[in-house]
């Protein structure tokens, strides 16, 4: 398998072309060859300079926490100036025509987990759309999903209003497609695919997982740390939208879910009892070393993925918090503070999550399992 870097620098025609252009990177730690080169230094290797790098959420180094905003900075090897696409406004996760001036075109290679709310997909959409105000070439590398690119779960969006950072267009929430395949579609949408091309993954087994590929999965985010997460998080990222640890602060976070109020023996054999397929719920308890219930002990449960073929991650979060809402109707509760540059006073986190207000008006109003499922799948 090659991914889109790979295959760029085969090209010698197009590296003969990059080397007379002033090119732009956006990348992370994840955009690395399969001998684990970063794309900054395989670029600089065959003669390609970046003049400007641009890093996504978590930064260009990947090590911000989520939803922590990140400040410019310098490449200590090249010099090259690192601009934040995760600032304090909305309007800075876009790039601005002063910093495009500089570039003719830019590089985008970012590695996706196949989930509507893992924003670099949209990261990638904003940057397109900034540079053909600016006039300046879109080349992005794609890289496969890990997660497989066949499977689907979930409703797209189906409110407008609630279109947001993790989820700007209306795709399903594991959405079963590469990240430059999302991106490419919205070019000819917009009628931008003038200015934008998509290196496409060579020999991708779509039905493969991670640990198929013949390469180490690299982390994307400091949450994101293996194959294990990935395959839960289109259901685990649903848990930041309540008052309930979805692990964060351990070292098996979307996995491990659960507060101080919590029994995890409980909750397992409530998940355990919908039937619903391809896991195991083992209770357990845990102490988040940072964010929800910091240094409080939680009972909760781990997700086990037993049958990835058969396994639904957001049916079976969903049932997770409605069963540990029915545990505690007084201590469950709702995220209350900003998310994704959003005021829950103008939309609700899991709203914007679930892309519709259905979900969380279900989950309040005490209805089963099935039916606050049923509200996006």
């Amino acid at each position: 398998m090659k991914v889109g870097l790979d295959r760029l620098l085969e090209d010698g025609a197009r590296l003969a072309e990059l080397r007379g252009l002033r090119v732009g990177l956006l990348a992370h730690p994840a955009s690395v060859t399969r001998d684990l080169v970063h794309a900054l230094d395989a670029l600089v290797a065959v003669g390609v300079r970046p003049v400007l790098l641009y890093g996504p959420e978590h930064g260009y180094g990947g090590g911000a926490q989520d939803m922590a905003h990140v400040g410019d900075e310098r490449d200590a090897a090249t010099g090259a100036r690192i601009v934040s696409l995760y600032g304090t406004s909305f309007e800075r996760l876009s790039p601005t025509a002063d910093e495009l001036a500089a570039v003719d075109l830019l590089i985008v290679d970012l590695q996706d987990v196949g989930a509507r709310y893992y924003t670099f997909v949209w990261t990638a959409l904003l940057a397109l759309r900034a540079c053909a105000r600016a006039s300046v070439r879109v080349l992005l590398l794609d890289r496969p999903n890990p997660i497989d690119g066949v499977t689907v779960e979930g409703h797209p969006h189906r409110e407008l209003r609630l279109r947001s950072f993790v989820g700007l267009e209306p795709i399903p929430i594991r959405h079963g497609r590469t990240y430059g395949e999302i991106v490419a579609e919205r070019a000819v949408v917009e009628g931008l695919a003038g200015l934008f091309e998509c290196v496409a993954v060579e020999g991708w087994d779509r039905a493969a997982y991670a640990d198929a590929w013949d390469r180490p999965f690299v982390l994307p985010s400091p949450n994101m740390p293996g194959l294990d997460t990935a395959i839960v998080y289109p259901g685990g990222c649903l848990v930041e939208a309540t008052n309930l640890s979805e692990g964060r602060g351990t070292t098996r976070p979307f996995e491990l879910c659960g507060a101080p109020w919590i029994d995890g023996h409980a909750l397992a054999k409530a998940l355990h009892d919908t039937g619903l397929p391809g896991f195991r719920a083992r209770p357990t308890s845990f102490l988040p070393t940072f964010q929800k219930h910091a240094g409080a002990s939680c009972g909760g449960v781990q997700i086990h993925v037993v049958d990835r073929a058969r396994f639904r991650p957001v049916a079976t979060y969903l049932a997770l918090l409605v069963f540990a809402r029915a545990q505690s109707v007084e201590r469950f509760g709702l995220r209350t503070e900003p998310y994704e540059y959003v005021d829950p006073r103008e939309a609700e986190a899991l709203d914007l999550l679930a892309g519709t207000t259905a979900t969380r008006e279900a989950l309040l109003a005490g209805a089963s399992w099935a039916e606050v499922v049923a509200t996006v799948c």
